[in-house]
């Protein structure tokens, strides 16, 4: 349950946060950065593995946001 609910908040933020050209807009990459760490203390994620699992939810809207485009 504690995970879907940090999916969601995921998915809120990243739509809330993404503009056209963002994967090619560091500050806007660093902001979506802060925002994931932040929902990520929120729910008592592990420090130690907190950068990872950043670059991994990046990774993942890049590649969403991929397939919005084609379709």
């Amino acid at each position: 349950m504690r995970l879907s609910k940090i999916a969601r908040e995921f998915v809120e933020a990243v739509c809330k946060n993404i503009t056209i050209d963002w994967t090619m807009r560091e500050n806007v990459r660093a902001q979506l950065r802060v925002i994931v760490k932040r929902i990520l203390r929120k729910y008592g994620y592990p420090p130690d593995k907190q950068e990872k699992a950043t670059q991994t939810v990046l990774e993942q809207a890049e590649a969403l946001s991929a397939e919005w485009a084609v379709a």
